[in-house]
């Protein structure tokens, strides 16, 4: 048996996912922004819809993404679909977050893509407490090689 997923239920879904859902048509311009996505970044919804991914996305890896994103959108394949990437990103605050992403090309009726859907979720604590432990780890490692 298969509940009736109707446009009703497909916003309470998205509305009431655990991890961000930012939905971004061909030209990138924010068309969905849930309430995780607000607490992750730190914007309302009323504040990016119909605005740019560049509000989170750090000035410095602004021309990659959008090369990326373009490609992707055009040729219909990205390079990071199916795959969990931990990404740097801003939030309205400004301070820097780290954000594990997963996308996915969204496609209509005839299989054209009509935008790409991203998945995030906020892996800073983790992030920084990893690059900590490398960072202990290869000091570690050094003083043992100084001794020998």
């Amino acid at each position: 048996m298969q509940a009736d997923i109707g446009p009703a239920l497909s916003e309470i879904l998205v509305a009431e996912a655990p991890d961000a859902m930012i939905f971004a048509d061909r030209e990138g311009v924010i068309r969905v922004w849930n309430s995780r996505a607000e607490a992750v970044f730190g914007y309302p919804s009323a504040e990016v819809i119909g605005g740019s991914l560049d509000v989170i996305i750090p000035e410095r890896l602004r021309s990659a993404h959008w090369q990326g994103f373009r490609t992707a959108i055009a040729t219909g394949s990205a390079k990071y679909v199916g795959r969990v990437l931990t990404t740097r990103a801003v939030h309205k605050n400004g301070s820097k977050l780290y954000v594990d992403l997963s996308f996915a090309l969204i496609r209509d009726e005839a299989g054209t893509v009509i935008g790409s859907l991203a998945i995030a979720r906020d892996c800073t604590k983790r992030y920084l407490s990893d690059k900590a432990l490398q960072a202990r780890v290869s000091e570690l490692e050094g003083a043992l090689q100084a001794k020998s």
